[in-house]
């Protein structure tokens, strides 16, 4: 099973420098690792290409964003399983080998995440997937080992393999055939809730998406936007109302959007209680553009011949349980079955 890693960058070399080598000291034996380049100015690629030769590099005319450049970097590359790799992740060794077992173990397994921790805090989870994610009944995503900004210690609470509703783009190992069916991510979302949407799809066309914990990467985060940006803000708002548009259930649509758009109203007036004005703005810029493109995202859903099942959301409100029950880790929510 011939696995290629695909890293996209753009401008990032000090980050190629500390991260990339870890890497390319990866045991699996059938490793193929490509440098999507987003057109950068900074003279990564011709470093890659000195310093570490057996990394292919495929380079492009422009900026295409993780979306575009992931897409392309796929074409780029020849293996089996695809594993699209943050530039700022560094990797154990032999952090390949326990996903190239799971995928071998069950055919019906389109999408696996590694446990991501920390580089800062490595005793920690990282934000952005931790042990693997889910939705709420509205849309909202939270983590094994991360609610909202509260992300835990790991002490092996959650290394037991298994399913789970998302895998992190931070290390988000998929399929080629899964990929390519689901249409690869969805280049009008840029940055954030891509992977989320991805993992959606291709759930609804009957893969199954899991998180392999024996497998464990170091996130640094932030790398693209920062933690606290009102940009990151306005993506996360806006592609996750794409994101319900796409696919959700038609007959739940409606009353999906209208708790959301209440809810989103309740972000932006608590921003606005901080003084955060720039923050308010971008979740209402991401609101109104979420509702005029619409129809855009719509004509995106799977046609109804070709959805296998319903993926089933968590069946409560993460925002409820978080900020007003006060339940702060994902062992406090009320258990579900994913």
């Amino acid at each position: 099973m011939r696995v290629s890693v695909v890293i996209v960058s753009w401008n990032a070399l000090d980050l190629l420098k500390s991260f990339l080598p870890s890497v390319c000291a990866s045991t699996y034996r059938d490793l193929e690792i490509v440098l999507a380049d987003n057109a950068s100015t900074d003279a990564s690629a011709d470093w890659v290409r000195s310093h570490h030769p057996q990394v292919r590099v495929a380079t492009f005319d422009r900026n295409h964003g993780y979306c575009g450049g992931n897409n392309r970097g796929a074409k780029a590359a020849s293996g089996d399983i695809l594993i699209f790799l943050n530039n700022d992740v560094r990797v154990e060794a032999g952090w390949i080998e326990p996903l190239a077992a799971r995928f071998r173990s069950d055919p019906r397994i389109g999408i696996l995440q590694p446990k991501i921790r920390s580089v800062r805090h490595p005793d920690h989870f990282e934000y952005a997937g931790a042990a693997g994610g889910y939705l709420d009944r509205y849309g909202y995503p939270f983590c094994k080992g991360r609610v909202f900004d509260q992300v835990e210690a790991d002490h092996g609470q959650y290394d037991t393999a298994g399913p789970v509703f998302w895998a992190s783009g931070a290390a988000f190992a998929i399929r080629r055939g899964v990929f390519e069916e689901a249409g690869g991510f969805d280049e009008d979302f840029e940055f954030h809730m891509e992977e989320i949407d991805l993992c959606w799809r291709a759930q609804r066309l009957g893969h199954d998406v899991w998180t392999e914990p024996a497998s464990v990467v170091y996130h640094l985060g932030g790398g693209s936007l920062p933690m606290a940006s009102p940009r990151k803000a306005y993506y996360n708002f806006r592609n996750n109302l794409a994101m319900l548009v796409k696919n959700l259930p038609a007959n739940r649509l409606l009353p999906v959007w209208m708790m959301r758009s209440m809810l989103d109203e309740l972000a932006m007036t608590r921003s606005l209680a901080k003084g955060d004005v720039r923050t308010f703005a971008a979740i209402w810029k991401a609101a109104v553009e979420a509702l005029f493109a619409i129809p855009k995202h719509a004509r995106k859903r799977l046609p109804a011949h070709r959805v296998v099942r319903e993926p089933a959301l968590a069946p409560f409100s993460v925002v409820w349980q978080h900020f007003a029950r006060k339940r702060r880790t994902f062992t406090e929510l009320p258990t579900f079955a994913p």
